[in-house]
């Protein structure tokens, strides 16, 4: 399948439905949010059948369709209003530093593209690894970092025609939201479609309130100096190897059962099921590796932090309140041990992130700013699981129906990537979308132990 066989229909640009005083004032970024500048956007899509009539029994029509979603995209961006908007980067040459904040009125809005691609569903989804026509489901990808939301928009969303189903997918601005944040805004853009949907006519909803208001350590006030002038000094462009994509699909009954494995061999009955689930992907991606036995190898799980600070953050703070949480050891010890010594390694490292680790991490970045590059953060080494199975994903229908799968863009692959996300049928199911060179993907197939517990995601 060729990504250039995809056709731009229309383009155009969303503003705030209304005008947000707030708006009006500097919105200043946090520690976490200003490390990710060198970093990609989050890029997440859903895959709908597109049907021939709604629920009300109207015929279908994706110009319509599309019309639709942009009205309601407007009254979302009155809640995210930021996402309207586009950085701002102040240099002054005399104290070598810089300010980087958003304008939340400047630039022409959000980009909302309108594209078809003559491929059916099943093009995209039944291929063993995930094809490279998905890239062109999204739009800023390889050529754009979260830096250059200067001049590019900081929220770009393509609603995608096939010739069965209907592809919407999100590139936000990684400086801007965390995956919470980005599900957030999902979650409140397909409430308010639907209630408009039901009523018939324009109006917004009252849930899933957002707040703004960026979170700084005691003693520090935005807006926070970076140690550069030039781009050069802090940005970093990154390319990945070739690498292979493949989703793995867990049951509840397998997740289930490996939880249950990992407590017994381990004693220890707080291990929970995604703990279980990370330590067993972990060992057969490290076998897949072909890593000597004395090499040092990391684990990190990205995890939530509005709730490990204390006084909390809301749940619905709007940013990065994010941690990775480092898990190390070797090759060897990893592979001599069991399952249930692995997920103990794991759990030990959730249970420990607390206030203060959260906040010595985010002091320490003040005393000595930088930005973190995936060249520095992701290798055969290290086994990095990314997004969570807790996020409401397919709870966004936009009148089609549930999805029938979640896909990403380029954005952020690298070797060892794990994305993890809700399974389709629910209840306690995981997909996990795995990316590994050829050879380690290859040896990962192979491996018994793993397939005996996976089932191989086909929609």
């Amino acid at each position: 399948m060729d990504s250039s066989n995809i056709i731009h229909i229309s383009e155009c640009f969303v503003k705030p439905k209304y005008e947000v005083e707030e708006s009006k004032q500097p919105y200043h970024l946090a520690p976490k949010d200003l490390s990710l500048l060198s970093f990609h956007h989050i890029q997440i899509g859903l895959m709908f059948i597109k049907p021939t009539h709604l629920d009300d029994h109207r015929e279908f029509s994706i110009l319509s369709f599309v019309d639709g979603l942009k009205e309601c995209l407007s009254l979302t961006l009155v809640h995210f209003y930021p996402l309207a908007g586009q950085l701002v980067l102040e240099v002054d040459e005399d104290k070598h530093e810089c300010r980087i904040y958003v304008d939340c009125n400047k630039g022409p809005g959000a980009r909302f593209i309108h594209a078809a691609l003559g491929v059916t569903v099943s093009d995209i989804l039944s291929p063993k690894d995930v094809p490279l026509v998905v890239q062109s489901l999204f739009n800023l990808n390889e050529e754009a970092l979260n830096y250059d939301g200067h001049t590019k928009p900081l929220l770009s969303v393509q609603v995608t025609e096939l010739l069965d189903g209907v592809f919407i997918s999100c590139s936000i601005n990684h400086c801007i939201t965390d995956g919470t944040s980005y599900w957030h805004f999902w979650n409140k853009w397909s409430e308010i479609h639907r209630v408009n949907d039901n009523n018939n006519q324009i109006c917004e909803s009252r849930r899933l309130p957002i707040i703004h208001n960026r979170w700084f350590p005691n003693g520090y006030s935005p807006p926070i100096a970076l140690p550069f002038t030039h781009r050069d000094e802090f940005i970093r462009k990154f390319e990945a190897p070739q690498l292979r994509y493949r989703f793995f699909h867990f049951s509840s009954k397998s997740i289930a059962t490996l939880k249950a494995k990992a407590i017994y061999e381990s004693n220890n009955n707080k291990i929970s099921s995604f703990q279980a689930l990370c330590a067993f992907v972990w060992r057969p991606m490290v076998r897949a590796n072909r890593l000597p036995h004395d090499q040092v190898i990391h684990n990190g799980l990205l995890a939530n932090t509005r709730h490990r600070l204390d006084p909390p953050l809301p749940e619905y703070y709007f940013g990065n309140s994010i941690k990775s949480i480092s898990t190390s050891t070797t090759a060897g010890e990893l592979l001599e041990n069991n399952l249930g010594w692995a997920a103990s390694l794991l759990h030990h490292g959730v249970a420990n992130l607390n206030d203060k680790l959260v906040r010595d991490s985010i002091n320490e970045w003040l005393q000595s700013p930088y930005c973190l590059h995936h060249a520095k953060l992701y290798n055969y080494n290290t086994t990095t699981i990314e997004r969570s199975p807790r996020f409401d994903m397919y709870g966004n229908e936009f009148g089609l129906g549930k999805a029938v799968a979640v896909r990403s863009g380029y954005a952020n692959k690298a070797i060892g990537v794990v994305y993890a996300c809700p399974g389709h049928e629910g209840g306690g199911a995981v997909d996990l979308e795995i990316c590994l060179p050829p050879d380690s993907m290859n040896a990962l197939e192979s491996d018994q132990e793993f397939m005996a517990f996976e089932n191989i995601y086909m929609c």
